[in-house]
C-alpha cells in the first residue's frame, strides 16, 4: 500500500520549520543553513530564502556530502558525478543547522556530522528535517521536525521536491 503527501502539507511544515528556526535564531550573529546532499539541499534553500525573508537579511545556505563517511559505502554505490561539499563561508564559530529532508535511522546525520567538522569547528550544530519517519539505530533527534510520519521500518520514504514550483511537491510511503 502506498501513502502519498502532497505540497500543501510539505509546504506547512517547511513554514513551521520556519516559524521555529526563525524564533529561535532571530539574534543570532552567524547562521548558516547546511543542507545533508541529496534530499536536504532543496530543504535548505528554501529554509535559507524563507528565512531571509522573515529577517530581511541573507542568511547563507551550504550543503556536505556525507558519502565518504557512512559506515555502508562499500554496500552503495558511488555516484558517476560526485558532489562536493559547498560551504561558501567558513562554519568555525557559525551555529550550524543541518538540514535533512528525512531522518531515519540516523546514519546518514552521523555521517554528514563527520563532513562537517572536516570542515571546521562550528559554535553550536543543530538538525532540522522535513519528516521523521522514526525507527532511530543510533541515538539522533531533530531540534526542529516540518512532520512526523508513522511507518514501518520495511517501508521507504520519498520526498520529490521540485525546484521551479512547490506546488509540484509531494512525499510517497511506499514498501521497499
Amino acid at each position: 500500500m502506498s501513502k502519498r503527501i502532497e505540497s500543501e502539507t510539505i509546504g506547512n511544515a517547511l513554514k513551521l520549520l520556519t516559524e521555529n528556526i526563525g524564533t529561535a535564531h532571530a539574534q543570532t550573529e552567524r547562521l548558516i543553513i547546511i543542507g545533508v546532499a541529496d534530499g536536504g539541499i532543496e530543504v535548505a534553500r528554501r529554509l535559507g530564502h524563507q528565512l531571509s525573508e522573515l529577517w530581511g537579511r541573507k542568511v547563507t545556505v551550504g550543503f556536505v556530502n556525507a558519502l565518504f563517511h557512512r559506515d555502508d559505502i562499500t554496500e552503495r554505490s558511488i555516484f558517476k558525478a560526485y558532489m562536493r561539499t559547498d560551504i561558501p563561508e567558513s562554519v568555525d564559530d557559525a551555529t550550524v543547522i543541518l538540514v535533512d529532508d528525512v531522518l531515519f535511522s540516523g546514519r546518514t546525520i552521523r555521517a554528514a556530522l563527520n563532513e562537517l567538522f572536516d570542515n571546521g569547528r562550528p559554535k553550536a550544530v543543530e538538525l532540522a528535517v522535513l519528516c521523521d519517519r522514526g525507527h532511530r539505530k543510533l541515538p539522533v533527534a531533530a531540534n526542529y521536525t516540518g512532520m512526523t510520519l508513522e511507518t514501518r521500518r520495511t517501508e521507504k520514504v520519498r520526498v520529490f521536491l521540485d525546484e521551479e514550483a512547490a506546488q509540484n511537491d509531494y512525499l510517497t510511503v511506499e514498501e521497499q
